[in-house]
């Protein structure tokens, strides 16, 4: 596997914090709490935020109401 010794981060590592950067977005926390710190993988928490936030553009609006969802 490839790591990067002296940045501290590899493949597994950057795409664990895509994933949790997305689901970080989908839940609507804001982009400054970034668990993580150095450049590249605050960059990819970035990228899966962001990318969340792209598709939740992207779904129709649905209605927080509970009870138009079990309807």
């Amino acid at each position: 596997m490839a790591t990067d010794i002296k940045l501290g981060w590899d493949v597994e590592a950057l795409n664990k914090a895509y994933r949790q950067g997305y689901m970080a977005g989908e839940m609507g926390m804001d982009k400054t709490r970034c668990p993580y710190r150095g450049e590249v993988i605050i960059a990819a928490w970035e990228a899966g935020w962001d990318d969340a936030g792209q598709a939740r553009k992207q779904r129709p609006q649905q209605d927080d109401d509970l009870f138009s969802r079990i309807a």
